[in-house]
């Protein structure tokens, strides 16, 4: 695929229960092969529990809101302009620690199948089933 513009409507979007991702570069939609870049909207109270993604590094950079955000077993509040960097295979979340919306720019490398991302769901595992409620006390 060519270099290409892309309009609003052009940009692919999905509704999760936590917020809304649009998909700014995949491989199906610009045919990137080494760069996935997502706009993500994470929902008032709500956040993308923690997972990991094996063989992509991402950068995580918070365009407006508050986020709690955990890399591993440490967490940290990041506001506007302010970026968190993951080596492959991290446990990282992120939840929305602000009044409103926050949103996000998640960049991978390399891209990882047609839609660029790959995860692999950690939440249900220990101990990132309870750091939150440990954090919390």
């Amino acid at each position: 695929m060519a270099s290409k513009f892309m309009t609003g409507d052009e940009i692919a979007s999905a509704t999760l229960e936590w917020g809304v991702l649009r998909f700014i570069s995949s491989p199906s939609s610009t045919g990137a092969k080494n760069l996935t870049i997502i706009e993500g909207v994470i929902n008032h109270g709500m956040g993308h529990n923690f997972h990991k993604h094996m063989n992509q590094e991402e950068v995580l950079f918070v365009i407006y809101g508050s986020v709690e955000q955990w890399v591993d077993q440490e967490m940290r509040i990041l506001g506007p302009g302010e970026a968190v960097y993951l080596q492959p295979g991290v446990v990282h979340a992120s939840f929305n620690a602000g009044d409103g919306e926050a949103k996000v720019i998640a960049i991978f490398g390399p891209s990882v199948g047609d839609g660029g991302l790959e995860v692999v769901e950690m939440a249900d595992q220990a101990p990132w089933n309870a750091l939150r409620a440990k954090a919390d006390a």
